[in-house]
């Protein structure tokens, strides 16, 4: 997998949880908020796989919504 189909991954679950979170019980805002930090913190991150257990994590905090 190359790494412009790894940002393209990110950006899809970044917008699918967003979606989610507009049901968020303590309200859209405080979830997008801290959605943002959450990704921000790991945007400098260059290994692939990393990027990749990120894009599991996210995909599981997705599962569980």
């Amino acid at each position: 997998m190359s790494a412009p189909s790894l940002r393209h991954q990110v950006i899809r679950i970044y917008k699918d949880l967003l979606y989610l979170g507009r049901e968020y019980p303590l309200g859209s805002d405080y979830f997008r908020i801290r959605l943002h930090k959450a990704f921000a913190n790991q945007m400098h991150e260059e290994d692939e796989d990393k990027i990749r257990e990120g894009i599991k994590r996210a995909e599981y905090v997705k599962k569980g919504t």
